[in-house]
């Protein structure tokens, strides 16, 4: 989430990758802060050379297409000193920053506050990568089936507000998403991911407006729901990969089964790489249901209302 202690002066720098990196050592790095580790390295020894080689590595490693720009710099602390680089750590709770020079050598840093030197966090460009992960998911279930009529009923979310996902200064916006389950109208599971970027802070209270069911394209008048967030870890592909071989495997049994706890069960432990990825569920909203609605862990609660769609 967007951390709140940032001042006005700080500047989310979208890199745009320019040349191939020069090449540092060792094996190439097994997740995204690892990447974004050396990165930060080089980027204070050498400038930018090396973005183009780490935005390939962070697209692999979030199961995300090549070609896109998935870095962004950000600046923090005083505005005079000597400046250092650091990755953004991928723990909520951490105490400290390993930040570097422009000699490469490294200095740790509090959590507690912002530094009084000036301070560059470089880190993973999450709402882009949301809206590519939330594609390559759709890509993973089958085509879907949809009802042909002259327009259809959706759920609209009028307000929504969530508690308990605000992050630290040294961490970057979350984006958050939800996962809609149902039963498509061939009888097996589908799961339509929805991005809500609007959700920038904690225990506020948005009114989006936005269209969360599309009951074209369902073969019952319930769904589900499961709010996520993405705050530089996940893997998309791996996501999709496991959210296609669980649940496609349920059998349509004449009748609505809840689907939040078989979406859950889908999401491989090592997912949860930065706590809380999980952020609230709703169980079977309904085509006609309006009113608030109480998220299953008590973090969060929408205002719904139907939604006619009329054709053009």
């Amino acid at each position: 989430m967007r951390a709140n202690t940032l001042r006005a002066t700080l500047v989310v720098l979208t890199l745009v990758a320019a040349a191939v990196s020069t090449g540092t050592a060792a094996a190439a790095p097994a997740n995204v802060n690892q990447i974004l580790d050396r990165l930060a390295h080089d980027v204070a020894t050498s400038g930018t050379k090396a973005v183009a080689a780490a935005e390939r590595q962070i697209a692999k490693a979030k199961g995300l297409p090549d070609g896109h720009s998935l870095v962004t710099m950000r600046r923090a602390g005083a505005l005079h000193g000597e400046q250092l680089v650091a990755a953004a750590p991928d723990d909520d709770n951490a105490t400290t920053i390993k930040a570097y020079d422009s000699k490469g050598r490294t200095h740790e840093l509090t959590t507690a506050h912002e530094p009084n030197q000036p301070l560059v966090l470089v880190d993973v460009d999450v709402e882009k990568a949301a809206k590519l992960g939330m594609d390559v998911i759709r890509q993973a279930m089958p085509t879907p089936q949809t009802k042909q009529l002259a327009g259809y009923w959706a759920t609209q979310v009028t307000q929504v507000r969530v508690s308990d996902v605000q992050e630290p200064w040294f961490k970057g916006d979350a984006e958050i998403f939800a996962l809609v389950s149902g039963f498509g109208l061939d009888g097996k599971v589908r799961v339509d991911p929805v991005t809500m970027p609007y959700l920038d802070d904690e225990n506020t209270t948005y009114s989006p407006n936005q269209l969360l069911v599309h009951w074209n394209n369902y073969k019952y008048d319930l769904a589900d729901v499961v709010m996520m967030e993405d705050d530089g870890d996940t893997n998309y592909k791996a996501l999709a990969q496991a959210l296609a071989a669980a649940l496609l495997t349920i059998v349509d049994g004449g009748a609505y089964i809840p689907l939040v706890s078989a979406v859950l069960d889908a999401i491989p432990d090592s997912w949860y790489t930065d706590d809380p990825d999980y952020v609230e569920s709703w169980y079977t909203l309904s085509e006609q249901g309006s009113g608030v609605i109480n998220g299953a862990s008590g973090r969060g609660w929408m205002n719904t209302r139907p939604y006619f769609v009329r054709e053009l």
